[in-house]
């Protein structure tokens, strides 16, 4: 054997798992009685939970740490990790601002310069706090640029604490707001800025409570939060989401109001008239729509009112209803979103999950189809109005994110940063593929490899998908899979229904009672790969987050004979019971609820992760991942989820739970804590898949 190949290890003594209490907790869907034994878990500030977590991560790690190659493969994600990573620049005032890690810092540093002058540290999230899980969750400038309000997160969790610096000399005022949570910041003028937020739950678990209605504030300059303006939601119109923006030309408050993921009222403010009216544009949620720029009176909006695939309108601002919009650019097959800068129009089309961007004039005309470097995604195309030019990013499954400055009288684009990841591009392939799904409907996936790999059904393989609340999966670039793909792997994503990628009729061919589309089209995937021999199920695994977490936690409980491992992260894995958490109801336009009604409850209790384990299955080795202070998906879906499955599983394969401590629902982590995380998912992969691992490669 040669001395670069380390050999998985031949046994693992698994201890025995912790004991999971049972309680006795039943409730009543519509006469049917369903057991929640371990009700207990969504606790999670109780004694009892804090210990089984404690004793979950102890088993868990005790058998990570018997992997032979687990510190080889964190060794070489570490290497592959340390190389300079930039953000496209941005203008604000008088500076260029860009984000820029140095390679291993847990967090990207803000920069600034001025001109051809250097690069000054601007904000430095390491230094917030000693381990990086605090970090800077967003930034948002005055007009002018002389100032700016921040959000701080700690340790992943959703509510953010707003903090206002002067740029001149980088000093704070004492305007700091705490318990923000799912908001923008939009300012005035320098008097103050718009955010939203919720009341704080006062009872229970601060991270899992309910929150329900979201509110829309002005917070003026100098003076106490205490103070705050409420100006939109509450009592006065109860909504669970609400966004607010003002125009570039500080003219109008935009105001958009939700109670679910999807759909959107839109409301406007004139501020230039003192004490002006809220007024509706857009009454309801059936459709979504957001005023994209204005120029006067004249408002842009961007929406899929009688355009599934969106389109963007104008209309006057005095008489904003949807009967005077008028075409700027009309809905076309392929999915739209636009962004402006330079005083043109940048619409940015999905042709099977693959981006192209076409630049128009403020009144519709097409100037150019903007030159990309290949097939993939390209994003960014923002800007100043008064912006000569801008920057936007290109990233495929083999092309890693690079910065692009644009020219936008000319159309010419340059290379402005190249990645410095140690990948070579010239080794792998990624090409498009079309399976049909069980009902015969065609679903694209992505499949990328070494060249001249050979498909003999022995490649590891990871399976990736999502499909959910109109979210489309384009082809971006991951460190983490330059392990996999150097060791001869597969790695797949499979554009499921659900998803955004063919606009709304795909969107709502995924959700509530079309929801089993999905699962079908993701199990569809993975047949697809063992029968054209990428794979077999013996070197199958599957991933995926959040509303992917789901996924995965169906399929493997539908089909557990098609998959070797399974990695269902922060997952929504208790269908009965999502929308009882933080903002979880808002989820429903997408699921449904168990109290909806008798048939949507059966559909739900038939396909939810928790509720569909059963008693002696062998299921694929099993690695939950969750985080403590997860508050979008409560930890207690992979708590539950995993206590049943080790109850009920049969067979050899470990069925482990990895909960991060300090840690949230995935943005902003470390890179410390992403290193670990990952290396330990290959670790696990490649020893439950009875596979070595060549150092050498």
């Amino acid at each position: 054997m040669s001395d670069h190949i380390i050999a998985p290890a031949d046994s693992i003594k698994l201890l025995s798992y912790p004991k999971s209490e049972k309680g006795n907790v039943t409730d009543d869907y519509f006469g049917t009685k369903v057991a929640d034994p371990y009700r207990w878990l969504e606790n999670d500030t109780s004694d009892a939970t804090k210990a089984w977590v404690s004793a979950q991560n102890k088993v868990t790690q005790d058998y990570l740490a018997q992997i032979p190659y687990r510190d080889a493969m964190k060794k070489r994600l570490t290497e592959l990790w340390n190389y300079e990573k930039f953000s496209a620049p941005f203008k604000e005032g008088a500076y260029t601002y860009f984000y820029k890690n140095d390679g291993l810092q847990n967090q990207a540093v803000l920069y600034r310069q001025k001109g051809d002058g250097g690069a000054e540290v601007f904000l430095d999230p390491n230094k917030f706090s000693e381990d990086g899980t605090t970090f800077l969750a967003d930034i948002e400038f005055s007009k002018d640029g002389n100032l700016a309000a921040y959000q701080l997160s700690e340790g992943g969790s959703d509510w953010r604490t707003v903090l206002v610096i002067k740029t001149a000399d980088k000093s704070l005022t004492a305007d700091t707001l705490k318990d923000v949570k799912f908001s923008g910041l939009a300012w005035k003028g320098n008097e103050g800025f718009y955010y939203s937020s919720y009341d704080k739950p006062t009872e229970g678990s601060q991270l899992s409570g309910l929150t329900q209605y979201h509110k829309l504030y002005y917070h003026r300059l100098g003076t106490p939060q205490t103070e705050d303006q409420l100006i939109f939601g509450g009592n006065q119109t109860k909504r669970r989401y609400i966004g607010a923006h003002v125009t570039e030309d500080q003219r109008y408050l935009v105001v958009t109001a939700a109670n679910a993921t999807t759909g959107n009222e839109l409301y406007i403010k004139d501020l230039s008239q003192p004490n002006s009216a809220i007024i509706k544009v857009v009454g309801g949620f059936d459709t979504e729509q957001d005023v994209l720029t204005s120029k006067g009176s004249k408002l842009y909006i961007f929406t899929n009112y009688q355009a599934p695939n969106y389109r963007l309108v104008e209309v006057d601002a005095k008489n904003p209803a949807q009967a005077n919009w008028k075409n700027v650019i009309a809905e076309i097959e392929n999915v739209m979103t636009a962004s402006t800068a330079g005083g043109k129009i940048f619409a940015s089309y999905l042709k099977d999950a693959t981006s192209y961007v076409v630049q128009y004039d403020l009144d519709g005309k097409k100037e150019r189809e903007i030159a990309l470097p290949g097939i993939g995604t390209a994003s960014g195309f923002s800007g100043k109005a008064q912006d000569k030019d801008l920057y936007f990013t290109f990233t495929s499954y083999v092309y890693p994110p690079t910065v692009f400055k644009y020219d936008i009288a000319s159309g010419q684009s340059e290379i402005y940063k190249k990645s410095g990841v140690k990948f070579d591009p010239t080794k792998y392939e990624s090409k498009q593929v079309f399976y049909a799904s069980k009902d015969g409907t065609k679903i694209p996936m992505i499949i990328t490899y070494k060249k001249g790999i050979e498909l003999n059904g022995k490649n590891p393989t990871l399976l990736y998908g999502y499909g959910g609340f109109n979210i489309s999966l384009t082809p971006s670039f991951s460190t983490s899979n330059i392990l996999l793909l150097e060791q001869g792997g597969v790695f797949a994503v499979a554009n499921l229904r659900g998803g955004g990628e063919y606009g709304d009729k795909w969107h709502n061919a995924g959700i509530k009672l079309n929801k089993q589309n999905v699962f079908d089209d993701f199990i569809a995937a993975a047949e697809f790969l063992v029968k054209d021999k990428y794979t077999s199920k013996d070197y199958l695994a599957i991933a995926g987050g959040s509303n992917g977490g789901l996924l995965v936690g169906a399929c493997m409980t539908q089909r557990p004979d098609l998959f070797k491992v399974a990695f269902p992260a922060v997952g929504v894995l208790d269908m009965l019971r999502y929308n009882k958490f933080t903002a979880g109801a808002g989820w429903a336009y997408d699921y449904g609820t168990a109290e909806d009604s008798k048939e949507m409850f059966e559909y739900l209790y038939k396909y939810s992760p928790y509720s569909a384990l059963k008693e002696g299955t062998s299921y694929p080795a099993t690695m939950v991942t969750t985080a403590d202070h997860d508050d979008r998906v409560v930890p207690a879906h992979s708590f539950k989820f995993a206590a049943r499955l080790q109850e009920y599983h049969k067979g050899n394969a470990p069925v482990l739970i990895r909960i991060d401590t300090n840690a949230g629902h995935g943005a902003g982590k470390s890179t410390t804590k992403v290193i670990e995380e990952q290396a330990d998912k290959w670790a696990f992969m490649f020893q439950n898949m009875g596979l070595s691992y060549d150092t050498g490669r």
